[in-house]
């Protein structure tokens, strides 16, 4: 399966606003808070960038306003062009002044997430991990356990997005095993890695993990990949 995906900062962001459309600049004045502000811009900006490469758009801001990327019922992005829904399917995250963006052909299950590598307590872990992911997480120590738990919360986050459902359901019903011995991976920042989930609804998972600059950033869909 092919998956277009992009990365932004908000250095990559104008400072202008000229590239939103009327009533994406009437939602960015509706945000009360500036790091909110900066999150939405950061993650509209990355997202048009991304669709437009897809369909061969050139990214002049006249064209960037014609993107609009609409909060379905579920929350989850769906994508427009001139009004009309485009052809594609998207998945957006951002964390830390960095965003993500994927995008698929319609009909795809798609989800992306970006999350940071640190520590999170033994409550953490208990709460929100499978039994067998428990395990997998205590046979790691230190930094490596970190990078573990970033990793199998960011791929649950990244399936759940691909269910169109967000953190609403139970990350427990999602059940993650990196499909290569993710401990070499530790320092070596180069390339992506496979994992697998397991969704206790039925579905089975197939993605992508990578972590450069103390984030991990993972990629899964409900298709098979190539």
């Amino acid at each position: 399966m092919d998956v277009y995906w992009l990365e932004q900062s908000e250095t990559d962001v104008p400072s202008e606003n000229h590239w939103l459309n009327e009533k994406e600049a009437i939602c960015l004045r509706g945000l009360r808070f500036a790091k909110r502000r900066a999150d939405w811009r950061l993650g509209r900006w990355t997202a048009k960038h991304a669709v437009a490469a897809w369909l061969n758009l050139s990214t002049d801001p006249r064209t960037l306003a014609n993107i609009e990327i609409r909060a379905a019922s579920s929350g989850a992005p769906d994508v427009f062009f001139q009004s009309q829904p485009a052809d594609l399917a998207i998945s957006l995250s951002h964390r830390d002044r960095t965003a993500l963006c994927t995008v698929v052909p319609s009909g795809t299950s798609i989800g992306c997430d970006l999350e940071t590598i640190e520590h999170r307590g033994d409550a953490f872990v208990a709460d929100y991990f499978t039994v067998n992911e428990k395990a997998l997480i205590a046979q790691a120590t230190g930094e490596e356990q970190d990078l573990l738990v970033a990793l199998l919360w960011s791929a649950k986050e990244s399936c759940l997005k691909a269910l169109r459902v967000g953190l609403r359901l139970d990350t427990r019903c999602i059940c993650v095993s990196p499909a290569e011995l993710w401990a070499r991976s530790v320092n070596n920042t180069d390339g992506w890695r496979s994992f697998r989930a397991h969704y206790f609804g039925g579905c089975v998972f197939g993605g992508w993990w990578r972590f450069q600059d103390r984030l991990v950033r993972t990629v899964a869909s409900n298709l098979p990949w190539q």
